[in-house]
């Protein structure tokens, strides 16, 4: 027995899926925190791009804090060997990456 029909044309049933897309991804925006695109698709997003960036210096930040936190617990041989060099190396490298977005970001804003 084949399932009732619920809408009555293709173009109806088109119109629903598209409003049903357009409502997962913005549930899906919202639920990372970020704000909606401008709905004139010329207009810039600076306000979603800067919400965006601080989302990203704010896990540069969280990587660089575990990362230290690694290094700290650590022996001290092992913080005075060559692996702890380059470990520290990369840590910094973590650092010049949240200072650049951190620029970026207020560049932008």
């Amino acid at each position: 027995m084949p399932q009732p029909r619920k809408h009555s044309s293709d173009a109806q049933r088109q119109a629903a899926c598209r409003r049903r897309r357009s409502q997962a991804l913005a549930a899906l925006q919202a639920a990372k925190g970020l704000a909606p695109l401008p709905s004139i698709a010329t207009m810039p997003g600076w306000t979603r791009w800067r919400q965006i960036l601080a989302q990203v210096e704010e896990a540069l930040r969280n990587v660089q804090e575990q990362m230290q936190s690694y290094y700290d617990d650590r022996s001290e041989d092992w913080q005075e060997s060559d692996k702890a060099d380059e470990f520290t190396e990369k840590i910094e490298a973590i650092d010049e990456l949240v200072g650049q977005v951190g620029e970026c970001r207020d560049k932008i804003g």
